[in-house]
């Protein structure tokens, strides 16, 4: 037995076409969870897919139904080994966003995976069917050359609903904490920093949501009768909103900004290049918070921007002062930031600038900032294990730039979070023609095959060091 060895098996297991075959098999589900009716599907993808290849590696796999009336239910799967050092805990989301089948190029359909060069295109490849398909590949890979025997204990929570928000996610969590208990989360999702670059990060963003209104009046009024006359609703949220934001994308509220950068954050940085890519969209080098580089802008900072805006009748516009103006905007934010006081912070700076009679209505926390310390011990053990697979130095983000539910993970159970993606920026996920890429997917596995031997070898020791250090 040998690391090598495993990593070798994983890569074979890949060319021989079976990682396809099971890829193929599971995005046939069609599992969309962002409309009612797909609960059958949901369901089905656990009970006819999922369970069954749990099984067969050991695992002991139980459902649970989702508290939320009408949302996907969730997998819990535990595999035990007498006398394990540690337990890992991992997750994935077996649902998708909608398929928008008509929108997908001629010769492709999202629930079928067809594969075209370098690409494997069909929903779920890169979001998230693909990675954890990647994941327990690999997993299994390493259980068969070690017969069986880990020396660690696997736990799996598996959701049909993230593509929806999670609902019901955080009552599993907190409610299943002694079934969930662990020592090391590990799992993947999201985009590496590009396709080339091996990828390790650590939390997320969070997304705080809120809307600016202004109604004046019902309906609207002959511009030639009333110009100069009506107050305009457009004209006065397009104010209230340059005051929050600054011309270059600036937040102009000093109360939802973080305080600064943590030097590790910024070390961690330095030689994360963004955006660059053959699909890319141009970054803007002249948007966004002055003084920091673009890594520091998207994962390090906090941005408020408009999602949408209307006013009047933008299909079929009149000659007619509009009565009502409605902004809906949101704020990504890094750990650090007082969150728990970004209404009062935005009702108070709206008001001392004379906008009292715009509205703020404000939404929940969607989705909460995490961040685990670069220092931790676990961190540099990833990074190392990343790197002797691939032979390249991997990107390390404090943080990711986007959100997803990391704060059950790493606030509800007390768990140092590690996610390894295996997807690309340009992946198309949430759009037509979504795809993974074959090099990248076959390092993956690689680089999974890897991290589960590691964890046999040197997680106890990295366990037993983090534990005495705490």
């Amino acid at each position: 037995m040998s690391r090598e060895l495993a990593i070798a098996h994983s890569l074979a297991h890949f060319d021989s076409g079976a990682f396809f075959k099971d890829l193929s098999r599971r995005v046939a589900f069609r599992t969309e969870s962002q409309g009612a009716g797909r609960l059958d599907d949901l369901q089905a993808y656990l009970d006819k897919e999922l369970a069954p290849s749990l099984q067969a590696l050991g695992f002991v796999c139980t459902q649970l139904p989702n508290p939320v009336a009408g949302k996907g239910p969730f997998l819990l799967a535990e595999r035990r080994e007498p006398d394990a050092a540690f337990t890992v805990l991992t997750y994935g989301h077996g649902d998708v966003v909608r398929g928008q089948d008509a929108q997908w190029r001629e010769g492709l359909s999202p629930w079928t995976v067809v594969a075209e060069g370098d690409r494997w295109y069909g929903r779920g490849t890169a979001d998230n069917k693909g990675q954890h398909s990647i994941n327990l590949a690999a997993l299994a890979q390493v259980l068969e050359l070690r017969q069986g025997r880990l020396g660690y204990n696997v736990k799996i929570i598996l959701e049909m609903g993230e593509e929806a928000g999670s609902p019901g996610l955080a009552e599993v969590i907190s409610a299943q904490r002694q079934a969930l208990a662990a020592d090391l989360f590990l799992a993947s999702d999201g985009p590496r920093v590009s396709a080339e670059r091996p990828t390790l990060f650590l939390g997320s963003r969070g997304v705080y949501n809120f809307a600016l209104r202004l109604k004046l009046r019902d309906g609207g009024h002959h511009s030639g009768n009333w110009g100069g006359l009506l107050c305009n609703p457009g004209i006065r949220i397009a104010h209230a909103l340059a005051s929050l934001v600054g011309p270059r994308g600036e937040i102009r509220v000093p109360g939802l900004r973080p305080a600064e950068v943590p030097q590790a954050v910024r070390d961690a940085l330095v030689d994360i290049d963004v955006g660059g890519g053959p699909n890319d969209p141009a970054i803007d080098t002249h948007w966004g918070e002055p003084g920091l580089t673009p890594a520091e802008r998207v994962i390090g900072w906090n941005t408020l921007d408009v999602l949408a805006y209307s006013t009047g009748n933008p299909e079929a516009p009149v000659h007619a002062i509009p009565g009502e103006a409605i902004a809906h905007c949101h704020m990504r934010y890094v750990v650090g930031s007082d969150v728990a006081n970004f209404e009062r912070h935005i009702r108070a700076h709206l008001d001392a600038h004379g906008f009292e009679d715009v509205g703020l209505v404000a939404s929940e926390v969607r989705m909460p900032a995490t961040r685990l310390d670069p220092d931790d011990a676990w961190v540099g053990w990833c990074l190392e294990s990343m790197a002797r697979t691939t032979g390249k130095r991997p990107a390390l983000l404090p943080n990711l730039g986007g959100s997803l539910p990391n704060d059950v993970f790493s606030d509800t159970l007390g768990l140092p979070t590690l996610w390894v993606p295996h997807s690309y920026p340009a992946c198309s996920q949430h759009a037509p023609n979504e795809h993974i890429l074959v090099g990248t997917t076959r390092e993956a596995l690689a680089i999974m095959a890897g991290l589960f031997w590691d964890l046999a070898e040197q997680g106890p020791q990295v366990h037993q060091a983090r534990q005495a250090a705490r």
